[in-house]
């Protein structure tokens, strides 16, 4: 992907050998494209390229048989994977807690590393670290009710979602531009991802209907042979809509983010003063403590994706007004998570989860402190949007430390309980 970037660029003055690289590879040419002509100087030849391009991109495209053959067969095999327990006779409940993200990351790294032809050694780097930690995940003890193993689990998923962001970038994480794009291509992913689960519900439902009005009974059948196939299949297919069509799927999230960012901020409000009214506490209660904690992730990603949304495509003021807005709300809610969590450690002592809670509401906190930072100066002082991108962008690897650490350190020094 990020090869064509760079020979796009070399040869802007170049009609001849812009076309020679959009018939090599007109999808990739085209996604390329799209994403440099916002910075790069307007020319009556990039004005025509842009024209051709958008008059183009308006049908769905589903690529060439090898790319599909391709999507096709790395779905079977997730499918396969994901089938393992019945197949080999394996205990659900070890398999797919330590195995879950092998279901569905590797795939998608491995079809990132076909489309940016990536070189053996990196190839390797990515390779190596899958396999060692599908290794190190199922060499822990199966302790009941183990802390640091769950962690592990919850952690491991982030790290290889971090592997998978090697692959997407072709190596170059290091580049904030690229970055983003990845946090882009997230937040597309999950949106035609959710479409596909639905479409795919929709026909399970009418399916398994027809057949009850016959007298057959197919629901345990179908969830065990066609779901399990199904549900690995959809982000691997969504994946590959969201590359081979970016002027299609490029659309919706950008309306989704604008959506769902003020709904979102009205129900923090809203849900903060109804937890004043029902008496319910993160310091008391644990379960109250965990589910704050998921929504607090989980308004965050709003935050981090609509953001990086705004990479490609302008931001109004009253939008930026509105996530400057969440993230305060975003704020006060994580500091009421970090408070709690204090008052637990204080109350009953140190245990795995709640240090590896601290240190995440701590990173968390950090984060959106800077995050807020730079988008005041954005609605206030009119500062470029660029900062904020930058700051998201470059705490990454901080969140990739610590999940490295849960994962791998934890078992360790924790004694595995």
């Amino acid at each position: 992907m990020f090869y064509m970037r760079e020979e796009i660029i070399i040869s802007l003055n170049n009609p001849e050998q812009l076309e020679r690289l959009y018939r090599s590879d007109k999808l990739r040419f085209r996604r390329t494209f799209k994403s440099l002509y916002p910075q790069i100087e307007d020319t009556n030849i990039l004005r025509y390229w842009k024209a051709r391009l958008d008059y183009s991109a308006q049908e769905m495209v589903w690529g060439n048989t090898k790319d599909l053959l391709i999507i096709i067969l790395a779905s079977l095999v997730a499918g396969v994977i994901a089938k393992l327990p019945a197949l080999l006779n394996i205990n659900e409940e070890f398999f797919y807690p330590r195995n879950i993200g092998f279901i569905l990351f590797p795939f998608l790294a491995a079809y990132f590393a076909w489309k940016n032809n990536l070189g053996i050694a990196k190839i390797a780097v990515i390779s190596g670290v899958t396999l060692a930690s599908a290794i190190f995940i199922n060499a822990l003890p199966d302790v009941q009710n183990s802390d640091t193993l769950i962690l592990s689990c919850i952690h491991l998923s982030f790290v290889l979602w971090c592997v998978l962001a090697l692959a997407f970038t072709g190596g170059n994480m290091h580049r904030i531009k690229h970055r983003l794009e990845y946090l882009k291509f997230n937040g597309d992913l999950v949106v035609i991802t959710t479409l596909i689960v639905i479409a795919g519900g929709i026909l399970t439902a009418i399916t398994i209907g027809l057949f009850s009005l016959i007298g057959i009974n197919i629901e345990e059948f179908y969830f065990k042979n066609i779901v399990v196939f199904g549900l690995p299949a959809a982000p691997i297919l969504g994946t590959y809509l969201t590359q081979t069509n970016p002027h299609l799927v490029g659309k919706v999230s950008p309306v989704i983010a604008k959506i769902f960012s003020p709904l979102v901020l009205v129900m923090l409000l809203v849900y903060l003063v109804a937890m004043v009214y029902s008496g319910k506490d993160p310091y008391n209660d644990r379960e109250f403590l965990i589910m704050f904690n998921v929504l607090l992730i989980g308004v965050m990603a709003i935050i981090f994706f609509s953001v990086a949304e705004g990479s490609n495509t302008a931001k109004t003021t009253a939008e930026y007004w509105i996530l400057f807005l969440l993230s305060l709300v975003t704020i006060i809610v994580n500091g009421i998570a970090l408070s709690a969590i204090i008052f637990r450690i204080s109350e009953w002592g140190i245990t795995p989860n709640r240090i590896a809670v601290l240190g995440a509401n701590v990173l968390i906190l950090t984060n959106l402190v800077l995050v807020a930072m730079q988008l005041f100066r954005t609605v206030v002082r009119k500062d470029h949007a660029d900062g904020v991108r930058k700051v998201i962008a470059l705490y990454l690897p901080v969140y990739l430390a610590w999940a490295v650490i849960v994962t791998f350190v934890f078992p360790v020094v924790f004694g595995f309980k």
